[in-house]
């Protein structure tokens, strides 16, 4: 569990994955045959059958290595930092967390306490305060454009795991595991970590261009339906990995979703059919490469997503390994 921990805890918003991308080139370098950073930063790792035949079909996993986050806009006279979102940011669960810059400078989100500030306050209504007393002090510790992500140590608790960027640092963990476990691979594997997902699945798009896959299975988090007075959703944290059947801009491709229901069926493991209303994966934009690619997502049952303190049980995320890994060693058909 310690890689999962490290992975989630590593800084690394849209646009700012390097250190990421480090830790899974280390973990992977000695399971493919190939591995490359493109353009926009995507890491690119292939894993090809020997000996190769000519019916081999490109399939394509990727995970997101991004995660959301604040950019600095605005510094004022006594060193306090205005700022906007990276990503998804929802304004009622960051107030008083802390965040760090890419420089290890650390601060916590403040709120203005006027009395027209709306409650719940907005962004508009909220800074950053890393303890400057002007704001030259401020200037020498952070840049207007500087990014922070929200900073926050991992915890397990009974098999667990709460923390930040879970997603989708899981479904990079995903991956990296699968790579480690994959015995025969029968297919031309493609692991994409892909970068900026969570501002516009823009990594996935390059990434499933430069590939042109037939296949993919996209690997990310969805949210729950088993909380205190939430929407009603059919899904739970400990119930089983979710397959994806249709999201706010995804329509699973039906080979793909039937192929992920038949291997958790042969492997025994429990499953969750997801509809997600709101929000999607790196999926519906690889769907639309080049000619079009069959695709299909497995996701990880989250509690509290886009906060802080993200919630799954480690059994889903295993069961998860264990489908994707039969996926690698079967193919999609089989």
């Amino acid at each position: 569990m310690e890689l999962i921990k490290h992975l989630c805890n590593t800084y690394g918003p849209a646009g700012r994955e390097d250190r990421v991308r480090d830790i899974i080139e280390k973990e992977i370098k000695n399971y493919c045959q190939h591995i490359e950073v493109d353009r926009l930063g995507n890491l690119i790792a292939h894993v090809s059958p020997k000996p190769r035949k000519k019916s081999d079909e490109k399939i394509m996993l990727c995970a997101h290595m991004d995660e959301i986050g604040l950019i600095v806009t605005h510094v004022d006279e006594s060193g306090f930092c205005r700022f906007t979102s990276i990503g998804g940011v929802f304004p009622q669960r960051i107030l008083y967390e802390r965040v760090i810059f890419e420089n290890d400078v650390v601060g916590v989100i403040g709120v203005e306490t006027k009395p027209e500030t709306p409650i719940p306050p907005r962004m508009d209504n909220m800074f950053i305060d890393i303890g400057a007393r002007s704001k030259d002090q401020a200037l020498k510790m952070v840049q207007i454009g500087d990014i922070a992500a929200f900073y926050q140590q991992p915890h397990i608790i009974d098999n667990r795991l709460i923390g930040k960027a879970l997603d989708d640092r899981l479904g990079c963990y995903c991956l990296i595991e699968v790579m480690k476990s994959i015995k025969k691979p029968s297919d031309d594997l493609y692991f994409v970590f892909t970068v900026q997902e969570e501002v516009g699945c823009r990594g996935a798009k390059t990434g499933a261009f430069s590939i042109g896959p037939k296949y993919a299975v996209a690997v990310d988090m969805t949210i729950t339906g088993d909380t205190p007075g939430c929407p009603k959703m059919e899904m739970a944290l400990g119930k089983g990995v979710a397959i994806k059947i249709k999201d706010y801009a995804f329509i699973a491709h039906p080979k793909i979703k039937d192929a992920l229901v038949d291997h958790a069926k042969a492997l025994k493991v429990p499953f969750q059919l997801e509809i997600l209303e709101r929000g999607t994966t790196d999926a519906s934009v690889i769907q639309l490469a080049k000619e079009g690619v069959q695709s299909g997502v497995i996701s990880i049952p989250g509690r509290y997503i886009h906060s802080v303190n993200e919630m799954c049980d480690l059994a889903d995320v295993e069961g998860a390994i264990k489908v994707l890994t039969r996926v690698c060693e079967k193919g999609i058909g089989s």
